[in-house]
């Protein structure tokens, strides 16, 4: 495989690409890259397949549901937003 063609992503197919060890160990940043970017990379010593370059599916962050917050919380007092009383007040000098 020459080498310039490692630095350009290849279309989309569902033949792997094939790369020498040597070549693999030379443009491993551009690999990781284009494997992330979902294709497939074989990576070979003389000529025989050895080792699979693929990227990795991490499980999406689930959506949160409706209607609820970050802490679960579902309900809130009627009297939340209401004045403290005096006491709380005076603990923190107002």
């Amino acid at each position: 495989m020459v080498a310039n063609t490692i630095s350009k992503p290849a279309k989309k197919s569902s033949k792997p690409v094939q790369v020498n060890l040597y070549e693999a160990k030379t443009h491993l940043s551009d690999l990781v890259e284009r494997a992330a970017g979902g294709e497939e990379i074989l990576i070979a010593k003389a000529g025989k397949p050895k080792a699979r370059l693929t990227g990795v599916n991490l499980p999406r962050k689930a959506l949160r549901k409706l209607g609820r917050n970050v802490m679960g919380i579902t309900y809130i007092a009627p009297d939340f937003d209401a004045p403290l009383p005096e006491e709380i007040l005076k603990d923190f000098g107002l």
